[in-house]
């Protein structure tokens, strides 16, 4: 049996994943825009560990209840989502939606599969491709890049606490990102005309690098066993991918971003600031839809189970308990501490809606044009059922909103996204364990 140096090995994987992450097509906004062709976009934010839900006769189950209290057309907005308010015909709730198989996982696990209805319970972690990837196979054939995916602290994290909402068609996890400079110097600062001569020679750098990977990993797939050439099979389809970004990346070298302003957006913020740090992210989000660099992103706010920077966001904020212990706390008054949290990411989400109003492209502004996923794969902390989400924004997606829509828990999350890809355009009939769609419930009849 032929054994390997690890290290070796790994160095190779690192040239690989520290490759700029870059996706190309060109295409011409004006044809675009004269055609009336709409550039839509999606939007999947994350929040970890459930949300404030005072049973009957709590006495904060008024103000701070997570649902509004009545379904149809007449809900109310309480303290919770007050900041919500001004978007009450541009967003609708949705209640009683969940995946299947993740109902009786612990709900911290089930958070990997928020977005792709997975089934990671089994012996056998089996993940699957996330929705956002779904939609960006699709609508990343005319951006720069097929998507961006973020979060709080960056990278994949691990199985069961994941640090990303997505996953490619294999249920691997995607890495994220979490720096605002890095994410601006990447994605937007690259396209200058004095840097074109030097990225011209990091990506044929890259290409070596690749090629010559690429050769000794298929030298040496020969003298592996059977399960160890598996996991090359796995790793080469890996290599071929970045080679195929590397090239459509050269494809737009030429093709100039959109012009922008950063003025006001602190690039160097970090955690340790809640509000300025998710704010600046949603900046870099709109940045992106600004420039239709990518239409298709996914933000995770923060981990679940008290993992990562975003589980102290409450504390430094607002003087609270970790977010995981909040949504443990039963103690008196804990339903409304664990509101006021839930309140001050509302805030942080109707920051975003009115950014995305008050900035237009050819087709008039953002959010009309942008469908935005908001939402927890947890009702109550360890409970996977009965998911929080809130959809804003696609108005000329046809999306019927101003409403709280309650489905009973044999209606799967599934049949949303089903929906969801076809207002993007995006043709599928069924996705992950859909047993239909939601249109009737989503489009304007």
């Amino acid at each position: 049996m032929l054994h390997l140096s690890r290290r070796t090995f790994l160095k190779g994987i690192g040239v690989a994943c520290f490759l700029p992450y870059m996706e190309a097509m060109e295409r011409d906004a004006k044809t675009r825009a004269m055609t009336g062709a709409l550039a839509k976009r999606a939007c999947f934010i994350y929040t970890p560990n459930g949300v404030s839900l005072p049973p009957e006769g709590n006495p904060a189950r008024e103000d701070w209840h997570w649902f509004p209290h009545e379904a149809g057309r007449d809900f109310k907005f309480n303290k919770v989502h007050a900041a919500l308010a001004p978007y009450r015909e541009q967003l609708s709730y949705w209640g009683g939606l969940s995946h299947p198989k993740s109902r009786e996982l612990l709900g911290h696990i089930a958070g990997d599969t928020w977005l792709t209805g997975g089934d990671v319970g089994g012996s056998e972690y089996k993940n699957s491709i996330s929705v956002d990837q779904v939609a960006a196979a699709e609508l990343g054939k005319q951006t720069r890049y097929s998507c961006l995916s973020l979060s709080c602290d960056g990278g994949v994290g691990y199985k069961s606490r994941a640090s990303t909402l997505s996953f490619d068609n294999t249920g691997k996890a995607l890495p994220t990102e979490s720096s605002p400079r890095e994410l601006f110097e990447r994605y937007f600062a690259a396209g200058s005309d004095g840097s074109k001569k030097e990225r011209r020679k990091q990506l044929q750098q890259g290409k070596k690098i690749v090629d010559a990977v690429m050769d000794e990993t298929k030298s040496l797939n020969r003298k592996l066993g059977a399960a160890d050439q598996a996991k090359m099979d796995e790793y080469m389809s890996s290599l071929s991918d970045v080679e195929g970004r590397i090239e459509r990346t050269e494809s737009w070298i030429d093709i100039p971003v959109k012009n922008f302003n950063v003025d006001g957006i602190n690039l160097d913020i970090t955690q340790k600031a809640p509000e300025e740090y998710i704010r600046t992210m949603f900046d870099i989000i709109l940045l992106t839809f600004q420039t239709d660099s990518a239409r298709v992103v996914s933000y995770m706010i923060a981990r679940e189970d008290g993992m990562g920077f975003g589980d102290k966001f409450p504390v430094i904020a607002l003087g609270l308990k970790g977010h995981h212990s909040l949504s443990h706390d039963r103690n008196k008054g804990g339903f409304e501490r664990m509101g006021k949290y839930d309140e001050f990411l509302a805030k942080q989400y109707a920051y975003f809606l009115d950014r995305l109003s008050k900035v237009s492209d050819e087709s008039g502004p953002l959010l009309d044009t942008t469908m935005t996923m908001y939402g927890s794969c947890c009702s109550t902390v360890h409970n996977a059922r009965n998911y929080p989400i809130i959809l804003a924004g696609g108005k000329k997606l046809g999306i019927d909103h101003g409403k709280y829509t309650v489905h009973k828990e044999s209606v799967p999350l599934s049949n949303l996204y089903v929906s969801m890809l076809r207002a993007l355009d995006v043709p599928v009939d069924k996705f992950a364990d859909s047993t239909g769609n939601l249109d009737k419930h989503l489009f304007v009849s």
